[in-house]
């Protein structure tokens, strides 16, 4: 692999070889030279993200994260564009391809990260032909993979009750974190006694030991160490304890210890993590066992291994179609103006396509196009979801079976949204096609469900619109259509057409006018999209009265300039507003206004 230390000549030395057979050898050597460059980088990175926790730097934390996310995309575009200029042929040529993928398996089979190498041949290839309908297998075929030492992954503490704080404590430095605690010896007995109050009366549940995961779990502010409580039964529960870097040192601030606090701490609407423990399959499948309801294939979204990930859920998909004989139809829900969103009763997922043009009920003057749109589903990809946006998975040149979609789907499909859809043979190739986790829209959940959970659902869609704008994220159309709910009761938005930077929005007002003064506002001829705050509630086009008023006396200050505008400032100001993920009962000392912002 010296050639590696050689990357820029392999232009040239693939432009002129002799032979295509040359070409091909080389071009496998230089896919594989880039992709070590790239892992190489990607793994600098998630070290980054603990330096700055210890040195308390949150701006480079988030600005590396951003960076990891994009790092595959750039590395793969400025690649295959190279190929593809100094190799035109691999454009068109499926032989060419496949002799360039058996010079480059050989490469990779036997390593631990060979997924991950084959996973980037298949990016580069799918680029390349990304100008025709080439589909290109989402999948690793056989490889050979070393398995992981379990020492390497976890570590193992003795169990039984009542648990001790010096237990505790050691649990503690698995982060092997160089910031000292504050006070470990009171974190220690804190964290123990919660676990004693928690667990320690149950009678069948007979703790065997603790298992902490090796490293740490970084996200913006705040540092994880991630494990599980394991019972003679066969049985886990979630132990997940929240780190935070004060001024004075390092302290435990919250445990996490039930499914559905774990379960939204880890959802793929948050930013993926930035994990010190690169053994990423093992990690994914420690994770399932302590959120078995979350599809494994969205395991490995959550630690940053996207690629992998697509592939996990894409066999998940043709798996559970194959198995259970479901077809694909149109999703429950209102149909969308901008989407076409379909899935089938055995998947976890929405499968979505953008529409060539938008329906009648469109409600803005100009429609972009479905490249705009998709653009806005990439974004979304790229940012920190702040617990309230639905992440997205693309796919590029996907083929499905054609026997998978109901005909109505299929004619739909093919005649509304040709820019993504085309049928060759029994086959049905995707330009791209968007999936995410499938929710309950929150207009339909709002109809049927008891007075009291539809007013912790409107009320959780206040929290979610907050946390959007501390992204900087606005939606422009405030439908309940547009968000989901889950078993949980919380609310994501998962429609991004209408999605814009919030500081790029016109905050305006009309409360000062009098009523029946006669002329045009002077907002009215601003360039750009205008936002009335006091018209929220209307917007959220929720029927019934007594949702509406407990939207608005939970959420009054939504429907105020001043909110709208004092955020605005701030990340013009460069500021990080901080992110709550998860509630006050998990807080150590029941004192979360003494806490800084988790994230």
């Amino acid at each position: 692999m010296a050639a590696c230390a050689e990357l820029a000549a392999f232009p040239t030395l693939v432009a002129t070889a002799s032979s295509n057979a040359m070409r091909n050898e080389l071009v496998g050597d230089w896919i594989l030279c880039s992709f070590e460059r790239f892992y190489a980088a990607f793994r600098n990175l998630t070290w980054l993200a603990k330096t700055a926790f210890e040195t308390r730097e949150h701006p480079a934390a988030v600005a590396n994260a951003r960076m990891r996310l994009g790092l595959y995309d750039k590395f793969i575009h400025g690649l295959a564009d190279e190929i593809l200029a100094a190799y035109p042929e691999l454009a068109g040529r499926e032989d060419l391809w496949g002799a360039v993928e058996a010079a480059y398996r050989p490469q990779v089979d036997g390593r631990y990260e060979a997924d991950l190498a084959v996973a980037y041949l298949n990016s580069v290839m799918r680029r390349v032909r990304s100008g025709a309908w080439w589909p290109v297998d989402y999948a690793f075929g056989e490889l050979r993979r070393p398995a992981a030492r379990i020492e390497d992954v976890s570590i193992d503490f003795p169990g039984g009750w009542p648990v001790n704080a010096a237990l505790v404590r050691e649990l503690l430095r698995v982060g092997d974190l160089s910031t000292p605690f504050q006070d470990i010896e009171r974190d220690a007995q804190l964290i123990a006694n919660r676990l004693n109050e928690s667990f320690a009366d149950i009678a069948d549940l007979e703790l065997v030991k603790i298992e902490m995961l090796r490293g740490c779990f970084f996200r913006n502010r705040g540092a994880y160490l991630v494990g599980r409580l394991a019972f003679r039964d066969g049985r886990y529960k979630p132990l997940v304890i929240a780190l935070q870097n004060r001024l004075q040192g390092v302290i435990a601030g919250a445990v996490l210890l039930t499914v559905p606090h774990v379960h939204n701490l880890f959802s793929s609407t948050q930013a993926a993590f930035q994990v010190t423990n690169l053994h990423y399959h093992e990690i994914s499948a420690f994770l399932f066992t302590i959120m078995p309801r979350r599809p494994l294939g969205l395991q490995y979204s959550t630690i940053g291994f996207h690629h992998v990930s697509k592939v996990a859920m894409m066999t998940e998909v043709t798996q559970q179609l194959m198995q259970t004989g479901d077809t694909l139809d149109t999703a429950p829900g209102s149909p969308g103006t901008v989407a076409i969103a379909f899935s089938a009763p055995c998947l976890a997922y929405i499968l979505k396509v953008i529409r060539d043009h938008p329906t009648d009920g469109y409600k803005w003057e100009s429609f972009a196009g479905a490249d705009a749109v998709l653009d806005k589903y990439r974004g979304v990809h790229e940012i920190n979801r702040t617990g309230s946006m639905l992440d997205n998975t693309i796919y590029y040149n996907l083929k499905l079976d054609r026997g998978w979609f109901h005909p109505r789907l299929l004619q739909e499909l093919v005649t509304a949204a040709g820019n993504a859809v085309r049928l060759q043979g029994k086959a049905v190739v995707f330009k791209y096609l968007v999936v995410q986790r499938t929710l309950m829209p929150l207009n339909v959940y709002l109809k049927g469900a008891a007075h009291d959970k539809a007013c912790r659902a409107i009320s959780n869609l206040g929290h979610c619109i907050k946390n959007n704008a501390a992204a900087n994220i606005f939606n422009r159309d405030f439908d309940a259509r547009n968000y989901g709910v889950t078993r949980y009761l919380k609310v994501y938005l998962y429609d991004f057409d209408a999605v814009e930077a919030l500081t790029d929005v016109k905050v305006r007002t009309n409360t000062e006018r009098v009523d029946g003064e006669e002329g045009i506002p002077d907002w009215y001829f601003e360039p750009g999209f205008v936002f009335l705050p006091e018209e929220m509630e209307s917007g959220l086009r929720v029927e019934d009265r007594e949702l509406r008023r407990e939207f608005r006396a939970a959420h009054g200050d939504l429907m105020t300039v001043r909110y709208w505008q004092d955020m605005q400032a701030a990340h013009r100001a460069g500021q990080i507003p901080g992110i709550r993920t998860y509630p006050d009962s998990c807080y150590l000392d029941n004192s979360p206004s003494g806490i800084i912002a988790d994230e």
